[in-house]
């Protein structure tokens, strides 16, 4: 079955809650999701789902010349950032696409779906 990996983004500035204007807000958010992703594993399709701490914990790693560069913080400025995901299985895209509907509504953020590239897939782009 496919997997895809649906992302979770939200505003870069954050309230004393996160994405979160209350503390309430974010308990039910959280307890929304909670309930989504039981749902996900009651269903077949969870795989592996996560929250990231705020962008400017990230560091970046450039290993491509001879020694690493290593930077702090994100690696795109952005009015938006990436705070967390799932990665399911699904068995097509129409199913993937509900799913992080109802993940968006759960969490209260935007969420981008996108299928994880598969080795017939690659092959079919070669041949292409």
């Amino acid at each position: 079955m496919p997997q895809y990996l649906l992302s979770v983004y939200g505003p870069a500035e954050r309230t004393p809650y996160g994405a979160y204007a209350t503390k309430e807000a974010m308990l039910e958010a959280f307890a929304d999701t909670g309930a989504f992703n039981d749902q996900l594993v009651a269903d077949g399709y969870f795989v592996y789902a996560n929250g990231l701490a705020e962008a400017s914990t990230a560091s970046v790693v450039d290993g491509q010349g001879d020694e690493p560069v290593v930077t702090d913080g994100p690696y795109l400025e952005a009015k938006e950032h990436l705070g967390g995901f799932w990665v399911i299985e699904a068995p097509d895209l129409d199913v993937a696409l509900r799913l992080a509907a109802q993940g968006s509504k759960a969490c209260r953020g935007k969420v981008e779906v996108r299928p994880f590239q598969t080795a017939d897939g690659f092959q079919e782009h070669l041949e292409g």
